[in-house]
């Protein structure tokens, strides 16, 4: 149990309580003013003892910026592309507010002001990342046992990322091909535009994952580039799949992949490399892209991860259903799919409409089902 004993000082009377910490050692904390006031904190001294809850006070002493390192170590796991923006976040946003606070003096209402004066100047997205950042310190902290409660989580009034503009760039067959015969790299246009693999799946692909048996690429790693380094990993989503391509760019297709070793590239760059990332405005990509529009003033402006989105618009004009078209999107669920690709859809409704009409008219001009309706209603 704790022991309170009363001391003098300039301004009077004051106690002393002492206790026991869970680990057994011995510690106080002073300067109540009455003797209620130790009782009290004594009291929930030893509540939070047997209910698990107790804190260290030593522990919250900590400084921010002491915890960020072992933070980032526990981030990287996640992929380059994910992982590179929260250092920097940490350098440019964070630490300057929050490096040298101690973790047990940082109250939500500073948090707030702090995310409203980020958003002031910054985006959204760079608000939310500095703001991630900080609360996922936080959350180390709580789960160490270092405080009760993360003062950056529920913050109430924290900006939100405009929504993605609901116009795409989905170019038709006869665009697609006027763009894959402007470029220095035609199959890798094509298998962008038909197949709807990603920049890093289609650049990661080896010889090995070419079916030409059944006409189908193996999406199994994923070649992302960060900073200008290529990074080579799992799959956005972290499983692999097989992707169709059609029969008339198969011949192609055998010819990328010819004669040699299975682990080579099927698209590589300069001495066998992975092919980085195309930066906007500069590249072969670009250059195919502002010929195309010099034939065809209609051209879109489009990037390479635009014809993700062209493949999936030519997939569902083909016919394919949800399921096929997240199967082969490799998206996690058919709802992100047509969260994604509500506006596609839409227009095959109109189509459903079409077909029903046609339909009920054919069905109409049959004498024979006509004799029998009217059978069943007399």
């Amino acid at each position: 149990m704790a022991t309170i004993t009363p001391y003098e000082t300039n301004a009077g009377k004051r106690y002393r309580v002492r206790y026991r910490k869970p680990d057994h050692s011995q510690t106080d904390k002073r300067g109540f003013k009455t003797k209620r006031e130790a009782e009290l904190f004594a009291a929930t001294v030893e509540i939070a003892k047997a209910t698990g809850e107790y804190i260290d006070p030593a522990l919250s002493k900590v400084a921010v910026g002491q915890l960020v390192d072992r933070w980032l170590a526990g981030k990287k796991v996640l992929k380059p592309s994910a992982y590179d923006p929260l250092p920097r976040a940490w350098r440019n946003h964070v630490a300057p507010r929050w490096a040298s606070r101690e973790i047990r003096s940082i109250e939500p209402s500073e948090v707030q002001e702090w995310v409203a004066e980020i958003h002031a100047l910054r985006s959204a997205a760079t608000t939310l990342r500095a703001l991630g950042v900080l609360a996922g310190i936080l959350d180390m902290a709580v789960n160490d046992g270092r405080i009760k409660r993360n003062p950056a989580r529920n913050v109430k009034n924290r900006p939100s990322k405009p929504k993605k503009k609901a116009g795409r760039s989905y170019l038709t067959f006869q665009q697609l091909e006027l763009l894959a015969r402007c470029s220095s790299r035609p199959t890798l246009v094509r298998v962008l535009g038909l197949t709807g693999l990603r920049w890093g799946e289609a650049t990661a692909l080896r010889i090995r994952d070419v079916d030409q048996l059944r006409r189908r690429l193996h999406a199994e790693e994923n070649a992302v580039t960060v900073n200008g380094i290529v990074h080579v990993g799992t799959l956005k989503g972290a499983e692999d799949r097989w992707v169709p391509y059609p029969a008339f760019i198969e011949p192609e297709i055998a010819q990328a992949a010819g004669a040699r070793e299975t682990a080579t590239l099927l698209f590589p760059g300069p001495h066998g490399a992975h092919l980085r990332r195309v930066e906007n405005g500069t590249g072969w990509f670009e250059g195919a892209v502002s010929r195309a529009q010099m034939i065809d003033p209609t051209f879109p402006r489009v990037t390479p991860h635009d014809l993700r989105h062209t493949a999936a618009s030519l997939a569902v004009r083909a016919g394919a259903n949800v399921k096929v078209l997240q199967r082969m999107l490799g998206h996690q669920s058919a709802s992100m799919t047509l969260d994604t690709y509500a506006d596609l859809f839409d227009d095959d409704l109109e189509s459903v409409a079409a077909k029903l009409d046609e339909a009920a008219r054919s069905a109409a001009a049959d004498p024979e089902w006509e004799r029998k309706l009217l059978e069943a209603v007399a």
